[in-house]
């Protein structure tokens, strides 16, 4: 049973929402309260990174792959850039995250490492379409990309790589060579 004092994903979500938008009009407001009450939630956001530091320092490295797997903790512990992760190895996790979905659409997400701050992805599709199909490639392709960069905040950019083309097919018989006339 979940305790009744807990937020669940989509109340996380929408408490993170608020709070963007209310910093944003917050900094926007003029008036002598807005300087201080931005340094107010600065300050705050610094003292709970330091506890989550604190907190990491001192758990177990079981404990820890259990911080990261859920996927809040990993974005304050990312917030904080005290995460012991490179930026690679997360990005490549939240690929592995999206992969059942992407499966679901019949194509595939692979990660293929960075190259000058840019993450590379290899993204299939069932059709073999590559990733100049419309619809639902291009929403696949940016998908990825807003998980990568949530991730791994690092890179400057998430691109796919070119799908390699299907390999032809090519009958046996062609292959084989044509038997002398006896």
């Amino acid at each position: 049973m979940a305790d009744p004092g807990r937020l669940d994903g989509p109340a996380v979500e929408a408490r993170l929402a608020r709070l963007d938008t209310l910093l944003e009009q917050l900094e926007s407001t003029p008036g002598p309260a807005t300087g201080p009450a931005v340094e107010a939630v600065r300050l705050l956001t610094e003292v709970y990174g330091e506890a989550l530091a604190r907190v990491l320092d001192r758990a177990a490295p079981a404990l820890a792959g259990e911080l990261f797997d859920d996927e809040l903790l990993d974005h304050l512990l990312v917030l904080h850039d005290i995460h012991p992760d490179s930026p690679e190895r997360r990005a490549a996790r939240a690929v592995e995250r999206l992969r059942p979905a992407v499966r679901d659409r019949g194509g595939d997400v692979e990660w293929a490492g960075v190259q000058d701050g840019v993450g590379r992805v290899r993204l299939t599709t069932g059709g073999g379409c590559g990733s100049g199909c419309g619809g639902g490639t291009t929403e696949v392709a940016d998908a990825v990309r807003e998980a990568v960069l949530a991730a791994a905040p690092e890179l400057t950019d998430v691109q796919p790589l070119p799908e390699a083309p299907a390999p032809a097919f090519v009958p046996l018989e062609s292959l084989r060579r044509p038997q002398e006339a006896r």
